[in-house]
C-alpha cells in the first residue's frame, strides 16, 4: 500500500504563517488605533505576543501528542475523558469549527474584496460580496489536490507575502519619524475602564492578526515527525510573524500619522501612496491581494479537515468522512466547508472578526487551557514530544488572556456566543439521547 505524501517543516511553517499574514493586519491597523484611540494601541499587539506564545506552548504539547487530523477535537476529547465531558467538548469543537471555520476563511476573503476596491473605486456593495465568495469558490478548487502540492503552493504563496512585508517595512524605516509613531494623546496610559476596554479589543483585533499558529494541528497526520515538525513549526511562526507585525505597525503610523489612519479603508495602500504615489499604494495592493487570498487558502486546508475526522470517529455525518480515490483527501469535507465560506462573505469584516474570536475562546480555547493540564497531571509514563516549559504556567497565562479578551468584548457578541454554545449543548444532548449514549446510559 503506497505510503500518503506528508509535508514538512518549512510546508508547516509556510501553512501557519499564510493563515497569520492573511489580510488582517493590512486592515485591522485603523480598528485597533481607534479602540485605544491612539499610537498606544500597540500595547495591544505586544500583549497579544505574550497570549500567543503561551497558547503556543500549550498547541505543541496537544499536537505532539496527538498528532491527528482535526488537532483538538482529539486534544478535548482526551483532556475532559472520551467515557464523559471529552464527548461533550469534543462535539461543541465540531460544532464551532463547522461555523467558524467559514467565518474565518470568509473573514480573508472579505478583506480581499475591501483592498480590491482600491482599484476599483466604484466597487459596489454587491459586486465586493461577489469578489469575496468568489475568492473562498477558487481556492476550494486549488484545494483539489494532495498534501504535497499544496505544501508547494503554500511555500511560494509566503514568499511573495513576506517580501510585501519586507518593502512595507523598508519604507516605514527609511522615511520614519519618530515624532508620529509616538505622538500619544494626553492620558494615553490612564487606568481606567475606558483604557481596559479598549486594551481589550485591541487585543482581539491582535489575536485575530496571530490567528493561524496552530494550523499545523488541524493536518497533524500529514506531518512528518510531527513531535518535532509541529512545535517547531508553530513557535517559528508565532515569533516570526510577531516581528514583523509590530514592525510594520510601527513604520505605517512613524509615516501615516495615527489619526488619518485609524480612518482609513486601505491603509497599507494609503501608507505606500504616501511615499511612492499612486503608483505604490496600486503595487502594495496587488501584494496584498496575494497575502490574502493565500490566507484563505491556508484556512480551508486546515478547517476542511476537522468534520472528516470526526466523521471518521463516526461523531459526524459518515459522508464527511469520505476520502478522494486519487487524491486521498476529504473532498466532501472541503466542498462543505469551502460553499458555507462563499455565504458568509456577505457579513461585514467588523462582525466577522469578533464572532470568530470570542466564540472560539467560549467553545475551544479556554477549554483547551485546561485540558493541556489536565493531560499533563494525569500522564504518567514517560513520551519524548514536546512539553512547555515552566508547567503550567503558559497554560494558565494563556486561559487568563482569552477570559479578558472575551470579558471585553461586549455584551452582544458575550450573549451570541452563549446562546451558540447553548444550542450546540442541546444539539449534543439531543443526538445522545437517541443514540442512548452518554450522558444518558452510562459509557463502558
Amino acid at each position: 500500500m503506497e505510503t500518503a505524501p506528508k509535508t514538512g517543516f518549512w510546508g508547516a511553517a509556510s501553512a501557519n504563517v499564510l493563515n497569520m499574514i492573511g489580510v488582517g493586519p493590512f486592515l485591522t491597523i485603523p480598528l485597533a488605533l481607534a479602540a485605544m484611540g491612539g499610537p498606544q494601541a500597540m500595547l495591544g499587539w505586544i500583549l497579544g505576543l505574550l497570549i500567543s506564545l503561551s497558547d503556543g506552548m500549550v498547541w505543541s504539547e496537544l499536537g505532539s501528542a496527538m498528532p491527528y487530523e482535526g488537532g483538538p477535537y482529539h486534544y478535548l476529547l482526551e483532556g475532559f475523558g472520551p467515557q464523559g465531558f471529552g464527548r461533550l467538548f469534543s462535539f461543541l469543537f465540531l460544532w464551532q469549527a463547522i461555523v467558524l471555520g467559514p467565518i474565518s476563511a470568509a473573514g480573508g476573503a472579505v478583506g480581499f474584496a475591501q483592498y480590491a476596491g482600491f482599484l476599483l473605486p466604484h466597487l459596489s456593495h454587491g459586486g465586493a460580496v461577489s469578489i469575496a465568495a468568489g475568492v473562498c469558490l477558487v481556492n476550494t478548487g486549488l484545494l483539489w489536490r494532495n498534501i504535497r502540492s499544496i505544501a508547494l503552493i503554500s511555500i511560494a504563496t509566503a514568499v511573495i507575502v513576506l517580501g510585501s512585508t519586507a518593502w512595507i517595512i523598508l519604507t516605514g524605516i527609511t522615511h520614519f519619524h519618530r515624532s508620529l509613531a509616538f505622538a500619544f494623546p494626553p492620558h494615553a496610559f490612564a487606568p481606567n475602564h475606558a483604557f481596559f476596554i479598549g486594551l481589550g479589543a485591541a487585543m482581539l483585533i491582535a489575536m485575530y492578526d496571530y490567528g493561524g499558529y496552530y494550523n499545523v494541528c488541524l493536518i497533524g497526520a500529514e506531518v512528518s515527525n510531527p513531535k518535532k515538525t509541529i512545535p517547531r513549526s508553530i513557535l517559528f511562526s508565532i515569533l516570526l510573524v510577531a516581528a514583523i507585525y509590530l514592525a510594520m505597525n510601527i513604520s505605517i503610523i512613524g509615516v501615516l500619522p495615527w489619526r488619518e489612519a485609524m480612518k482609513s479603508q486601505a491603509v497599507v495602500a494609503d501608507f505606500m501612496a504616501r511615499v511612492y504615489g499612486e503608483a505604490g499604494g496600486r503595487s502594495i495592493t496587488i501584494l496584498i491581494l496575494v497575502a490574502s487570498f493565500g490566507s484563505v487558502f491556508a484556512i480551508l486546508l486546515g478547517y476542511s479537515r476537522i468534520p472528516y475526522a470526526a466523521a471518521a470517529q463516526g461523531q459526524f455525518f459518515p459522508i464527511f468522512g469520505r476520502l478522494h480515490p486519487r487524491g486521498q483527501f476529504p473532498y466532501v469535507s472541503l466542498l462543505a466547508i469551502g460553499f458555507c465560506s462563499a455565504l458568509a462573505c456577505f457579513f461585514s469584516l467588523a462582525s466577522l472578526i469578533t464572532a470568530l474570536i470570542v466564540m472560539q475562546t467560549l467553545l475551544q480555547f479556554a477549554a483547551q487551557c485546561v485540558a493541556a493540564i489536565i493531560l499533563r497531571r494525569r500522564k504518567r509514563e514517560p513520551d519524548d514530544g514536546y512539553k512547555m516549559p515552566l508547567f503550567p504556567l503558559p497554560a494558565l497565562v494563556a486561559l487568563c488572556g482569552w477570559l479578558y479578551i472575551f470579558l471585553t468584548s461586549g455584551w452582544v457578541y458575550i450573549a451570541l456566543a452563549g446562546l451558540f454554545l447553548a444550542l450546540g449543548i442541546a444539539i449534543f444532548l439531543l443526538r445522545a439521547r437517541r443514540q442512548t449514549s452518554w450522558p444518558f446510559v452510562e459509557a463502558v
